[in-house]
């Protein structure tokens, strides 16, 4: 688990011709946001960055992990 803390992202917003509107961030690679209005389409990229967010702390952690060696000893607990 990491520790959450705030961060300003900046969005970019359009209004799209079919009348919904986008959001989208140059702050956060893939963060793409699509609503029916204006607080909606925030409430979705809300979410969508936190969960990118988490999933890139996730896996920056997964390779910061030791690789496994070729060889090591390992300690085994046997009941007799």
């Amino acid at each position: 688990m990491y520790k959450k803390m705030e961060q300003l992202i900046k969005l970019h917003i359009e209004k799209l011709p079919e009348g919904v509107y986008l959001a989208t961030s140059d702050d956060i690679q893939g963060l793409v946001a699509q609503g029916d209005t204006i607080a909606e389409t925030l409430e979705i990229a809300k979410d969508v960055a936190n969960k990118l967010i988490e999933a890139r702390t996730e896996r920056e952690n997964m390779m910061s992990l030791k690789q496994i060696p070729d060889m090591f000893d390992y300690l085994l607990v046997v009941n007799h």
